[in-house]
């Protein structure tokens, strides 16, 4: 019976699973070509762990929620200003959905929202709630932790 080592893996010794092996060896069939007396053995196989990296720097997604009553003049007011500050400040890493309680009043509950218009911050924590048009850029700031209070 002839026998042959066969490695297994890439170049590096490193499966497609990113599992390095070491010293496989299997034995193949005989010369008569019976598969019955294959037989295959893993030696000295070890798994690598990833390393610690340092965290990435990620842009996170701030998740604002715009509470409103129909097209009124406040509520455009409200998302105008609402959308000015974060294009100065959040550009790109921001989404407002905006939510008419003319159509979908159960979802004032969720939030807990008494006037409009309101805007809640959902993301970064801690949730965050303003109302009103959001004219006083200064507060607006503050309020969604943009800044600190001076």
């Amino acid at each position: 019976m002839k026998t042959t080592t066969i490695k297994r893996g890439a170049a590096r010794g490193v499966t497609g699973h990113g599992v390095p092996e070491r010293g496989v060896h299997a034995a193949a069939t005989s010369a008569s070509g019976n598969a019955s007396s294959r037989t295959a053995a893993v030696v000295n196989r070890t798994v690598r762990r990833p390393t610690a990296r340092a965290p990435r720097a990620r842009a996170q997604l701030w998740q604002l929620r715009l509470y409103v009553m129909g097209q009124s003049a406040r509520s455009q007011t409200a998302f105008a200003n609402l959308q000015t500050v974060c294009e100065s400040l959040l550009k790109g890493r921001y989404r407002i959905t905006v939510i008419d309680l003319a159509q979908h009043p159960h979802l004032a509950k969720g939030d807990q929202i008494l006037a409009i218009p309101t805007v809640v911050r959902r993301l970064p924590k801690p949730v965050r709630t303003l109302i009103g048009t959001l004219s006083d850029t200064a507060r607006v700031l503050v309020g969604l932790d943009l800044r600190a209070a001076q």
